[in-house]
């Protein structure tokens, strides 16, 4: 098989026409589709069911037909196909690291050069640079947030420093004590240390040496960047992406909309038809990465964004969201992580005595709100306390975030045909 041709710096493609963009990666698309149709077994079979052969794959438009490859069916082909669903391109033992996301899905740690090319050079451009100092709160555990960022990070030339989630007291020491020039993380958690720092007597503004907050994971958080500039003179930045693609797409110094990540092949499709939508309109955000390891092609998010596709004041020319609006489905975004009735579901199993349940996200300030609504049986004999301490226990850990707090509620409160987990978030 023909080896791939390395991508040209990413300082160079930024600048490129979307004519001259689309032809080089439809070019590395042509090399991905054939390498992985041979090396992981599911993409295989995903073409062979599509009747698309590789070999009549010339670019991004010949993949119109293949049907998106959802989260949902992750779960199914990590479970049919174990222990890597088919869809990693080496064996587990060549992999460094595996990380577990819930389904379950296990995520390889990427060693492809590309994917560490597009995240060094994304980092970067969001506006991290050599000599920074960085507070790095993404979870370090079982998922790939902490580890990725972190890595990339370090490959950009920036000391890291690993706090990973929670811990907010011991979170504004070491920001205030290592002089951190940076901080990573969801704009919940930083303001929750912001809030932490003022009770601890200290003036965010003087006493701590954050330039650069890069803050993001959480719908509607425009409005708190803002006051973090305007009242603490601290630049903030934005990143998107997912656990299976990494990152995807960065908010430049010009701040109108984030760049979708050269080394990424997108595609904005409509969530009613399927069908291509045109710049300026709402569709769901369709990725296929140039990554050998993992070659996930034609990805769906899942997220809804608005897109433009013209020069950016910054001078770079890649397409760009505009505004992320939501998600397809009944997965929902909350404090940086998507949480999914299926997790929801056995952990509400353990407890015979509750009759309906649903999980309500709302925003009343600058911190995701997760209340658990639960309608009993019966009163009878039941421990409230008891029964809503063990709810949440149980169902954070379900979840991997924290359910803030239990609400009993009377007998067709929760009607019997409902989603289980709604957003009432307003931005």
């Amino acid at each position: 098989m023909e080896t791939q041709k390395p991508l040209p710096p990413f300082e160079k493609m930024e600048k490129m026409s979307s004519e001259e963009r689309r032809k080089l990666l439809d070019e590395q698309l042509k090399w991905l589709v054939a390498y992985a149709y041979e090396k992981a077994p599911s993409t295989r079979a995903r073409f062979d069911e599509a009747g698309i052969s590789p070999s009549k794959v010339s670019g991004i438009k010949d993949l119109e037909n293949l049907p998106l490859l959802r989260k949902d069916a992750l779960v199914d082909l990590y479970k049919a196909n174990p222990p890597l669903g088919g869809l990693v391109t080496v064996p587990i033992s060549e992999l460094e690291r595996v990380y577990v996301s819930p389904g379950p899905i296990y995520d390889p740690h990427h060693s492809s050069e590309t994917y560490w090319q597009r995240h060094v050079h994304l980092v970067k451009s969001v506006g991290f640079r050599k000599g920074d100092i960085v507070v790095n709160s993404w979870m370090y555990n079982l998922v790939p947030a902490g580890l990725m960022i972190d890595e990339a990070l370090r490959r950009a030339g920036v000391t890291v420093i690993p706090t990973g989630v929670g811990n907010t007291e011991l979170q504004v020491q070491v920001m205030h004590q290592l002089r951190a020039t940076g901080f990573a993380g969801t704009t919940g958690f930083f303001m929750n240390i912001i809030d932490k720092a003022k009770e601890m007597g200290l003036d965010v503004s003087k006493d701590f040496n954050l330039r650069m907050a890069v803050i993001g994971g959480e719908m509607g958080g425009g409005p708190i960047r803002k006051k973090v500039e305007e009242e603490y003179g601290i630049d903030t930045g934005d990143m998107y992406g997912t656990a299976d693609v990494g990152l995807i797409a960065f908010e430049c110094s010009a701040k109108s909309g984030m760049h979708i990540a050269e080394g990424v092949i997108f595609e904005m499709i409509s969530y009613e038809t399927g069908k291509p939508v045109e710049p300026g309109e709402v569709g769901e955000i369709v990725v296929t990465p140039i990554d050998e390891i993992y070659p996930l092609i034609r990805f769906g998010t899942g997220d809804i964004a608005s897109w433009i596709n013209e020069p950016c004041p910054c001078g770079r020319t890649s397409p760009r969201i505009t505004r992320l609006l939501g998600r397809v489905g009944d997965a929902v975004r909350t404090r940086g992580m998507f949480i999914h009735p299926r997790q929801l579901e056995p952990a509400m199993a353990k407890f015979s005595q509750i009759a309906q349940y649903q999980a309500v996200v709302t925003r009343p300030g600058t911190r995701d709100d997760l209340a658990l609504k639960v309608e009993l049986k019966t009163e009878e004999g039941v421990d409230k306390e008891k029964l809503a301490s063990e709810l949440i226990q149980v169902v954070s850990e379900a979840l991997r975030i924290k359910v803030d707090r239990v609400e009993f509620v009377a007998k067709g409160v929760i009607p019997e045909w409902h989603k289980l987990i709604v957003d009432e978030r307003v931005y």
